[in-house]
């Protein structure tokens, strides 16, 4: 506590015990001041660290920037250091935590019903009335839900198949057959088998961490084993990627797009570049009744022999951003005809999103705002028949569609020509016609940004297995 003006009038007591306890309520109110300072200074520090990393993420050099998901481990930091300084404060303001666990109770929102409840009852120690000594009796409770959590449980399954016998002869036996095994005479069952999988491939948890969790529990199972049975189920898998990827090839209009896959390397100590593709089908805009779908391949880099494989056999529509390799796959010689190419309009427009968040660019910022007409129109007509998407977007979109190429033209005519903006220009104008063949196609969307949110998950470090196709 610090002293104001009001104190320091004050007289101080004559008595020897009250001014002896007027000095120990000090010393405890300035220890107090001192604590509180020294914590909130560590904060300070931590925060200070975290908020220079970001800033080396956002203005550094490409090396140092973080992605998405980098920059969420960053945040939760911060989030975390800032609960904790007020959980500490909880402790020693009873006013400040009563406040905050109203708030709390106010803002949580109900847990979902689906969940499963176990009721626990906590009964006073005395049921007697104090007055008379009479048995108490329910008049009402009060009850509060949190959400628990019971952590993975390792159990065995003992599979017994008795032998039946008849004792008047000999030759009676009988015994249901065994199961059958995903690995016969293995240790894990298919659930266990499904769960390395997925937490290996969805969250992202190599095989040797899967390992050492496992090993709390008193297991201990090698990460070459947990191998061969991702090995096992890739192999049990395969005809069902393979027969996904038929039934997409069947569609009428997919969406495809790759991303880097840094792959660990044996032997070198470092990792290389894979890539994975992925095609994707998302028919519910237009309304059609194929279930939506996505099928990812891995493959060691992104040259066209890749797109030609995994697209063989399909001659439809297919939306992709300006990526070269994409052409090879029009063209008329081509096993079962060629492939019709959809741009992507959002990839245009990030082009001219970055100029604009550099600061004073007002072509680049006048042409988000046309493109931003065009998104609008598209909001409007989302989920409605082929044939009505097509007619509105005759109606509303072409003529803005129509007035930017003009403007990209005029545009053009007066900026550098190596400016980002000119490239910019140039990039919408040179795939033109792939840009702006969703005006005559109902099934055809914007942006393949369908493809890109199906993608954008899986592009982060995993183990080396070039012969795992993820479903």
């Amino acid at each position: 506590m610090f002293w104001d003006m009001t104190d320091q009038a004050k007289p101080l007591p004559t008595d020897i015990d009250a001014l002896h306890a007027l000095i120990v309520a000090e010393r405890a109110g300035h220890a107090a001041v001192i604590a509180e300072r020294d914590r909130l200074g560590r904060q300070n520090d931590t925060l200070r660290h975290i908020i220079k990393g970001l800033q080396r993420a956002r203005f550094g050099r490409s090396s140092e920037k973080l992605s998405d998901d980098q920059a969420q481990l960053a945040f939760e930091d911060v989030e975390a250091a800032v609960a904790k300084g007020e959980a500490e404060q909880e402790k020693t303001d009873a006013t400040l935590k009563r406040a905050r666990t109203t708030a709390r109770r106010a803002n949580r929102g109900h847990l979902p019903a689906h969940l499963p409840r176990v009721d626990v009852v906590i009964e006073p120690s005395v049921k007697s009335c104090p007055c008379c000594g009479g048995a108490l009796h329910v008049i009402g409770e009060d009850t509060s839900e949190r959400l628990d959590k019971i952590p993975a449980v390792y159990r065995v399954i003992v599979t017994r198949r008795p032998k039946l016998a008849c004792r008047s002869c000999t030759d009676g036996v009988v015994q249901a057959p065994a199961p059958a095994r995903l690995i016969e005479g293995g240790l894990p069952t298919e659930a266990m088998v499904t769960d390395v999988v997925v937490s290996k491939y969805a969250d992202h948890c190599p095989l040797y961490r899967q390992s050492q969790i496992i090993a709390r529990q008193g297991i201990n199972i090698d990460r070459s084993t947990l191998a061969s049975w991702v090995g096992a189920a890739a192999a049990e898998l395969e005809p069902l990627y393979d027969h996904l990827v038929q039934l997409l090839k069947t569609s009428p209009k997919l969406f495809a797009d790759e991303t880097r896959c840094p792959v660990l390397d044996p032997g070198r100590g470092k990792t290389k570049t894979g890539y994975f593709w992925a095609i994707a089908r998302d028919d519910r805009p237009w309304g059609g009744n194929d279930p939506p779908a996505v099928a990812y391949s891995y493959a060691p880099g992104r040259g066209a022999e890749h797109v030609i494989g995994l697209l063989a056999g399909f001659s439809g529509v297919l939306q992709v951003d300006g990526y070269t390799v994409y052409k090879q796959l029009t063209v008329a010689t081509r096993a079962g005809g060629p492939v019709t190419l959809a741009y992507c309009w959002s990839h245009l427009r990030r082009k001219f999103y970055e100029i604009y968040v550099g600061g004073n660019a007002p072509i680049a910022t006048e042409a988000l705002a046309r493109l931003a007409k065009l998104y609008e129109i598209e909001a409007e007509i989302g989920g409605l028949a082929p044939g009505m998407r097509r007619a509105l977007r005759q109606a509303k979109s072409k003529p803005l569609v129509d007035e930017l190429k003009s403007w990209f033209e005029a545009s053009l005519a007066r900026i550098s020509k190596g400016s980002k903006l000119g490239e910019a220009i140039r990039y919408g104008l040179r795939h033109w016609d792939g840009l702006v063949r969703y005006l005559d196609d109902g099934r055809i969307e914007i942006d393949s940004n369908t493809v890109e949110r199906s993608i954008r998950p899986i592009a982060m470090p995993v183990s080396f297995c070039t012969s795992f196709s993820s479903v």
